[in-house]
């Protein structure tokens, strides 16, 4: 080895004081949840309550996509305010009550209770040609790009 230092990686774990101390509560947690149910832990996070969104610009307009599985189009609200867009809604928790027909929860981890989204568009919108649709739980939002928004093409003279 010409005396070179070589470094191998520990197969000892790090105690806890040894790590980042946030990365460690997170070890330390997920380890918790995995000895107690036996399995990985699906901690909850704010993506289980806020959806994810997709913003995508077109020469016409914005387009946005979100998923809201689960969710009839009756319980979502789509606002623009301010050159602000905001996606709300609530999904329904399952009654309680069928725990009597027979049925025990173990557990429940869809979530329920009431959600909301706000994305900043990068253009002014025709406000009254905006296009909402939500089919297959995935909610589309189109949004017309205002006349003096759409880019225009100059000609270069020589």
């Amino acid at each position: 080895m010409n005396g070179a230092l070589t470094k191998s990686k520990s197969t000892t774990p790090r105690r806890w004081f040894e790590r980042e101390p946030v990365g460690a509560l997170r070890e330390e947690v997920d380890e918790l949840f995995e000895n107690f149910f036996g399995a990985p832990a699906i901690a909850p996070t704010l993506e289980m309550t806020i959806p994810s969104i997709d913003v995508a610009e077109t020469d016409e307009a914005i387009e946005i996509k979100t998923d809201l599985p689960g969710i009839k189009a009756k319980d979502v609200n789509v606002e623009i305010r301010n050159n602000f867009l905001t996606i709300s809604g609530e999904t329904q928790e399952e009654k309680k009550s069928e725990e009597g027909n027979g049925r025990k929860y173990h557990r429940i981890e869809r979530r329920s209770g009431s959600f909301s989204r706000s994305v900043r568009l990068p253009c002014d919108v025709q406000q009254d040609k905006i296009d909402a649709e939500l089919k297959d739980g995935v909610l589309s939002v189109k949004l017309p790009k205002a006349e003096e928004a759409k880019s225009k093409k100059i000609a270069v003279k020589s």
